[in-house]
Protein backbone atom coordinates (compact mmCIF):
# COMPACT_ATOMS: atom_id res chain seq x y z
CA UNK A 1 0.00 0.00 0.00
CA UNK A 2 1.04 3.41 -0.91
CA UNK A 3 1.62 5.88 1.55
CA UNK A 4 1.61 9.76 1.53
CA UNK A 5 1.57 13.03 4.22
CA UNK A 6 -1.33 13.77 4.95
CA UNK A 7 -0.70 17.70 4.75
CA UNK A 8 -0.05 19.64 7.42
CA UNK A 9 -0.72 17.13 9.92
CA UNK A 10 2.69 16.04 9.03
CA UNK A 11 1.36 11.98 9.62
CA UNK A 12 1.65 9.45 6.90
CA UNK A 13 -1.42 7.65 6.15
CA UNK A 14 -2.28 5.17 3.40
CA UNK A 15 -3.50 6.22 -0.07
CA UNK A 16 -6.36 4.04 0.14
CA UNK A 17 -8.09 5.07 3.51
CA UNK A 18 -11.87 3.54 4.82
CA UNK A 19 -14.76 5.91 5.13
CA UNK A 20 -17.35 4.63 7.86
CA UNK A 21 -20.62 6.32 7.15
CA UNK A 22 -21.64 2.91 6.21
CA UNK A 23 -21.05 1.71 9.69
CA UNK A 24 -22.76 4.55 11.29
CA UNK A 25 -25.81 4.97 9.21
CA UNK A 26 -27.97 5.90 5.88
CA UNK A 27 -26.64 2.76 3.71
CA UNK A 28 -29.33 0.38 5.11
CA UNK A 29 -28.40 -1.75 7.98
CA UNK A 30 -24.95 -3.28 9.16
CA UNK A 31 -24.70 -5.28 12.61
CA UNK A 32 -21.67 -4.73 14.83
CA UNK A 33 -19.97 -7.82 14.04
CA UNK A 34 -20.14 -6.96 10.29
CA UNK A 35 -18.78 -3.42 10.70
CA UNK A 36 -15.98 -4.81 12.88
CA UNK A 37 -15.17 -7.63 10.33
CA UNK A 38 -14.68 -4.31 8.18
CA UNK A 39 -12.64 -2.87 10.22
CA UNK A 40 -10.34 -5.61 11.01
CA UNK A 41 -10.16 -6.47 7.15
CA UNK A 42 -9.04 -2.89 6.42
CA UNK A 43 -6.10 -2.50 8.87
CA UNK A 44 -5.19 -6.24 7.73
CA UNK A 45 -5.01 -5.11 4.26
CA UNK A 46 -2.56 -1.95 5.26
CA UNK A 47 -5.10 0.61 5.79
CA UNK A 48 -3.89 2.80 8.36
CA UNK A 49 -6.63 6.14 7.83
CA UNK A 50 -10.34 5.55 9.18
CA UNK A 51 -12.24 8.30 8.24
CA UNK A 52 -15.60 9.37 10.28
CA UNK A 53 -18.13 11.71 12.02
CA UNK A 54 -20.19 12.35 15.22
CA UNK A 55 -22.90 12.15 13.29
CA UNK A 56 -22.78 8.67 11.05
CA UNK A 57 -25.11 7.22 13.33
CA UNK A 58 -25.48 9.58 16.03
CA UNK A 59 -22.02 8.30 17.11
CA UNK A 60 -22.04 4.81 16.46
CA UNK A 61 -19.50 5.45 13.84
CA UNK A 62 -16.94 6.60 16.09
CA UNK A 63 -18.19 4.56 18.90
CA UNK A 64 -17.14 1.46 16.57
CA UNK A 65 -14.20 2.59 16.21
CA UNK A 66 -13.18 3.33 19.46
CA UNK A 67 -14.02 0.10 20.63
CA UNK A 68 -12.10 -1.72 17.79
CA UNK A 69 -9.22 0.92 18.46
CA UNK A 70 -9.06 -0.27 21.97
CA UNK A 71 -8.96 -3.96 21.29
CA UNK A 72 -6.19 -3.05 18.77
CA UNK A 73 -3.40 -0.75 20.01
CA UNK A 74 -0.54 -1.92 18.38
CA UNK A 75 -2.04 -0.77 15.03
CA UNK A 76 -0.92 1.99 13.49
CA UNK A 77 -3.95 4.30 12.54
CA UNK A 78 -5.05 7.63 12.24
CA UNK A 79 -8.29 8.55 12.84
CA UNK A 80 -10.25 11.70 11.44
CA UNK A 81 -13.66 12.70 12.68
CA UNK A 82 -15.94 15.69 12.09
CA UNK A 83 -17.82 17.97 13.59
CA UNK A 84 -20.93 20.21 12.84
CA UNK A 85 -24.08 18.89 11.70
CA UNK A 86 -25.83 17.89 15.06
CA UNK A 87 -27.16 21.55 14.79
CA UNK A 88 -28.91 23.35 12.35
CA UNK A 89 -26.65 24.96 9.13
CA UNK A 90 -26.17 28.40 11.22
CA UNK A 91 -23.28 29.95 10.54
CA UNK A 92 -23.74 30.94 14.22
CA UNK A 93 -23.81 27.21 15.68
CA UNK A 94 -20.38 27.27 14.48
CA UNK A 95 -19.24 28.60 18.35
CA UNK A 96 -16.78 27.96 20.79
CA UNK A 97 -18.94 26.21 22.77
CA UNK A 98 -20.56 24.37 20.13
CA UNK A 99 -16.80 22.56 19.01
CA UNK A 100 -16.34 22.04 22.54
CA UNK A 101 -19.15 19.94 23.30
CA UNK A 102 -18.87 18.04 19.62
CA UNK A 103 -14.96 17.66 20.21
CA UNK A 104 -15.70 16.10 23.98
CA UNK A 105 -18.32 13.51 22.55
CA UNK A 106 -16.22 12.60 20.06
CA UNK A 107 -13.06 11.92 22.30
CA UNK A 108 -14.97 10.01 24.56
CA UNK A 109 -16.88 7.95 21.30
CA UNK A 110 -13.23 7.67 20.25
CA UNK A 111 -11.79 6.65 23.50
CA UNK A 112 -8.87 9.59 23.18
CA UNK A 113 -8.19 12.38 24.96
CA UNK A 114 -6.60 14.16 21.74
CA UNK A 115 -8.39 13.45 18.10
CA UNK A 116 -5.51 12.86 15.68
CA UNK A 117 -8.16 15.53 13.04
CA UNK A 118 -11.36 17.15 13.12
CA UNK A 119 -13.19 18.75 10.53
CA UNK A 120 -15.87 21.25 10.10
CA UNK A 121 -18.40 18.67 8.30
CA UNK A 122 -19.43 20.76 4.83
CA UNK A 123 -20.48 24.21 6.80
CA UNK A 124 -21.86 27.09 5.39
CA UNK A 125 -20.10 28.94 3.17
CA UNK A 126 -20.09 31.76 5.02
CA UNK A 127 -18.57 30.00 7.56
CA UNK A 128 -15.13 29.89 5.25
CA UNK A 129 -14.93 33.69 6.13
CA UNK A 130 -15.41 33.76 9.69
CA UNK A 131 -12.01 34.85 11.26
CA UNK A 132 -13.40 33.57 14.79
CA UNK A 133 -14.32 30.23 13.36
CA UNK A 134 -10.39 29.68 12.98
CA UNK A 135 -9.27 31.07 15.85
CA UNK A 136 -11.63 28.51 18.06
CA UNK A 137 -9.90 25.73 16.21
CA UNK A 138 -6.42 27.11 16.87
CA UNK A 139 -7.34 27.25 20.68
CA UNK A 140 -8.76 23.74 20.82
CA UNK A 141 -5.24 22.58 19.09
CA UNK A 142 -3.33 24.47 22.04
CA UNK A 143 -5.29 23.25 23.89
CA UNK A 144 -4.53 19.47 23.38
CA UNK A 145 -7.97 18.74 21.91
CA UNK A 146 -7.07 17.89 18.85
CA UNK A 147 -3.76 17.69 16.87
CA UNK A 148 -5.04 19.46 13.85
CA UNK A 149 -8.09 20.60 12.23
CA UNK A 150 -9.23 20.80 8.54
CA UNK A 151 -13.02 21.12 6.45
CA UNK A 152 -14.62 18.68 4.11
CA UNK A 153 -16.80 21.11 1.72
CA UNK A 154 -19.21 20.92 -0.91
CA UNK A 155 -18.01 23.34 -3.01
CA UNK A 156 -14.71 24.20 -5.20
CA UNK A 157 -14.58 28.21 -3.82
CA UNK A 158 -14.89 26.47 0.00
CA UNK A 159 -12.17 24.18 -0.18
CA UNK A 160 -9.92 27.25 -2.05
CA UNK A 161 -10.95 29.63 0.74
CA UNK A 162 -10.14 26.79 3.52
CA UNK A 163 -6.74 26.42 1.75
CA UNK A 164 -5.75 29.92 1.65
CA UNK A 165 -6.17 30.02 6.18
CA UNK A 166 -2.55 29.01 7.02
CA UNK A 167 -3.66 26.19 9.91
CA UNK A 168 -6.08 24.11 7.59
CA UNK A 169 -4.10 20.88 7.56
CA UNK A 170 -6.78 19.23 5.14
CA UNK A 171 -9.31 19.41 2.84
CA UNK A 172 -11.88 16.87 2.13
CA UNK A 173 -13.85 16.99 -1.04
CA UNK A 174 -15.70 14.89 -3.55
CA UNK A 175 -13.89 13.61 -6.15
CA UNK A 176 -14.20 10.61 -8.64
CA UNK A 177 -14.86 10.13 -12.25
CA UNK A 178 -17.73 12.03 -12.29
CA UNK A 179 -16.67 15.20 -10.62
CA UNK A 180 -13.67 16.79 -12.15
CA UNK A 181 -13.82 20.18 -11.32
CA UNK A 182 -11.14 20.24 -8.31
CA UNK A 183 -8.50 18.79 -10.56
CA UNK A 184 -8.81 22.16 -12.03
CA UNK A 185 -8.00 24.47 -9.39
CA UNK A 186 -8.10 22.87 -5.52
CA UNK A 187 -5.69 19.95 -6.16
CA UNK A 188 -3.07 22.57 -7.54
CA UNK A 189 -3.55 25.11 -5.04
CA UNK A 190 -3.42 22.61 -1.93
CA UNK A 191 -0.69 21.06 -3.13
CA UNK A 192 1.32 24.45 -3.49
CA UNK A 193 0.15 25.31 0.48
CA UNK A 194 0.83 21.57 1.61
CA UNK A 195 -2.51 21.11 2.27
CA UNK A 196 -3.37 17.20 2.71
CA UNK A 197 -6.67 16.15 0.00
CA UNK A 198 -9.18 13.41 1.31
CA UNK A 199 -10.62 12.37 -1.85
CA UNK A 200 -14.36 11.24 -0.87
CA UNK A 201 -17.21 9.37 -2.56
CA UNK A 202 -14.55 7.69 -5.06
CA UNK A 203 -17.19 5.54 -6.76
CA UNK A 204 -20.14 7.84 -6.82
CA UNK A 205 -21.96 5.95 -4.33
CA UNK A 206 -21.64 2.94 -6.04
CA UNK A 207 -22.51 3.84 -9.84
CA UNK A 208 -18.87 3.44 -10.53
CA UNK A 209 -18.05 -0.44 -9.03
CA UNK A 210 -20.12 -0.76 -12.22
CA UNK A 211 -23.03 -3.36 -10.79
CA UNK A 212 -26.03 -1.17 -10.76
CA UNK A 213 -28.59 -0.83 -13.35
CA UNK A 214 -32.08 1.03 -13.89
CA UNK A 215 -33.68 -1.55 -11.95
CA UNK A 216 -31.71 -1.77 -9.14
CA UNK A 217 -33.45 -0.40 -5.90
CA UNK A 218 -32.46 0.90 -2.31
CA UNK A 219 -33.29 0.00 1.09
CA UNK A 220 -35.39 2.69 2.20
CA UNK A 221 -33.21 4.01 4.91
CA UNK A 222 -30.22 4.38 2.16
CA UNK A 223 -29.52 7.36 1.19
CA UNK A 224 -29.56 6.23 -2.29
CA UNK A 225 -33.34 6.33 -1.81
CA UNK A 226 -34.10 9.59 0.29
CA UNK A 227 -31.43 11.94 -1.18
CA UNK A 228 -31.63 11.75 -4.85
CA UNK A 229 -33.23 15.09 -5.33
CA UNK A 230 -31.33 16.62 -1.95
CA UNK A 231 -34.33 15.60 0.30
CA UNK A 232 -31.64 15.32 3.30
CA UNK A 233 -28.56 16.80 2.57
CA UNK A 234 -26.71 18.17 -0.23
CA UNK A 235 -27.65 15.71 -3.29
CA UNK A 236 -24.07 15.68 -4.42
CA UNK A 237 -23.36 13.15 -1.99
CA UNK A 238 -25.71 10.87 -3.21
CA UNK A 239 -24.38 9.48 -6.62
CA UNK A 240 -21.79 12.72 -6.84
CA UNK A 241 -25.35 14.76 -8.06
CA UNK A 242 -25.33 13.31 -11.32
CA UNK A 243 -28.98 11.95 -12.44
CA UNK A 244 -29.22 8.42 -11.55
CA UNK A 245 -30.24 6.92 -15.36
CA UNK A 246 -27.30 9.21 -16.61
CA UNK A 247 -24.70 8.02 -13.63
CA UNK A 248 -25.74 4.26 -15.03
CA UNK A 249 -24.88 4.65 -18.63
CA UNK A 250 -22.08 6.83 -17.43
CA UNK A 251 -20.56 3.92 -15.49
CA UNK A 252 -21.50 1.06 -17.73
CA UNK A 253 -19.25 2.78 -19.99
CA UNK A 254 -16.48 3.31 -17.44
CA UNK A 255 -16.81 -0.19 -16.39
CA UNK A 256 -16.16 -1.15 -20.16
CA UNK A 257 -12.97 0.65 -20.73
CA UNK A 258 -11.93 0.04 -17.06
CA UNK A 259 -12.03 -4.06 -18.22
CA UNK A 260 -10.55 -3.56 -21.24
CA UNK A 261 -7.54 -0.93 -20.15
CA UNK A 262 -7.11 -2.59 -17.04
CA UNK A 263 -8.05 -6.08 -16.95
CA UNK A 264 -6.73 -7.58 -14.12
CA UNK A 265 -8.82 -5.00 -11.81
CA UNK A 266 -12.29 -4.66 -11.06
CA UNK A 267 -14.06 -1.24 -11.98
CA UNK A 268 -14.26 -0.37 -8.32
CA UNK A 269 -10.81 -0.92 -8.01
CA UNK A 270 -10.24 0.73 -11.21
CA UNK A 271 -11.88 3.83 -10.06
CA UNK A 272 -10.09 4.45 -6.72
CA UNK A 273 -6.90 4.04 -8.17
CA UNK A 274 -8.07 6.81 -10.90
CA UNK A 275 -8.61 8.76 -7.92
CA UNK A 276 -5.25 7.82 -5.98
CA UNK A 277 -3.08 8.26 -9.13
CA UNK A 278 -4.72 12.25 -9.14
CA UNK A 279 -1.47 14.87 -8.40
CA UNK A 280 -2.11 16.41 -5.09
CA UNK A 281 -4.82 13.68 -3.49
CA UNK A 282 -3.13 12.33 -0.02
CA UNK A 283 -5.84 9.43 0.89
CA UNK A 284 -9.07 8.26 -0.91
CA UNK A 285 -11.96 6.87 1.67
CA UNK A 286 -14.44 4.06 -0.15
CA UNK A 287 -16.70 2.83 2.07
CA UNK A 288 -17.24 -0.89 2.13
CA UNK A 289 -19.84 -3.21 3.99
CA UNK A 290 -18.09 -6.62 4.09
CA UNK A 291 -14.49 -8.07 3.99
CA UNK A 292 -14.18 -8.42 0.92
CA UNK A 293 -15.14 -5.14 -0.20
CA UNK A 294 -12.49 -3.71 2.47
CA UNK A 295 -10.11 -5.75 1.17
CA UNK A 296 -10.53 -5.07 -2.48
CA UNK A 297 -10.35 -1.69 -1.62
CA UNK A 298 -7.16 -1.47 -0.45
CA UNK A 299 -5.96 -3.19 -3.27
CA UNK A 300 -6.70 -0.23 -5.68
CA UNK A 301 -3.79 1.10 -3.35
CA UNK A 302 -1.10 -0.64 -5.64
CA UNK A 303 -3.01 -0.62 -8.73
CA UNK A 304 -1.05 0.82 -12.07
CA UNK A 305 -3.03 2.65 -14.30
CA UNK A 306 -2.08 3.52 -17.74
CA UNK A 307 -2.32 7.10 -19.03
CA UNK A 308 -5.27 5.48 -21.37
CA UNK A 309 -7.96 5.49 -18.48
CA UNK A 310 -7.04 8.91 -17.65
CA UNK A 311 -8.10 10.12 -21.08
CA UNK A 312 -11.58 8.45 -21.03
CA UNK A 313 -12.20 9.58 -17.67
CA UNK A 314 -12.13 12.87 -18.87
CA UNK A 315 -13.82 12.14 -22.54
CA UNK A 316 -16.77 10.57 -20.84
CA UNK A 317 -16.78 13.68 -18.37
CA UNK A 318 -16.62 16.22 -21.10
CA UNK A 319 -19.24 14.92 -23.35
CA UNK A 320 -21.94 13.52 -20.85
CA UNK A 321 -21.74 14.87 -17.17
CA UNK A 322 -19.97 18.13 -17.12
CA UNK A 323 -22.74 20.45 -18.24
CA UNK A 324 -24.86 19.28 -15.26
CA UNK A 325 -22.24 19.09 -12.67
CA UNK A 326 -19.56 21.40 -13.67
CA UNK A 327 -21.47 24.30 -12.55
CA UNK A 328 -23.25 23.32 -9.33
CA UNK A 329 -19.92 22.36 -7.13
Amino acid sequence: MDKRTLGRTGRTVSVVGLGTWQLGADWGEVDEADARAVLDASAEAGVTFFDTADVYGDGRSESLIGRWRRDNPGVELTVATKMGRRLPQEPENYSMDNFRAWTDRSRRNLGVDTLDLVQLHCPPTAVYSVDRVFDDLDTLVEEGVTAAYGVSVEKVEEALAAIARPNVATVQIILNAFRLKPLEEVLPAAREAGVGIIARVPLASGLLSGRYTSETTFAENDHRSFNRHGEAFDVGETFSGVDYETGVQAAAEFASVARRLVPEATTAQAAIAWVAAQDGVSSVIPGARNPEQARANAAAGSLALPAELDDAVRTLYDRDLRESVHPRW
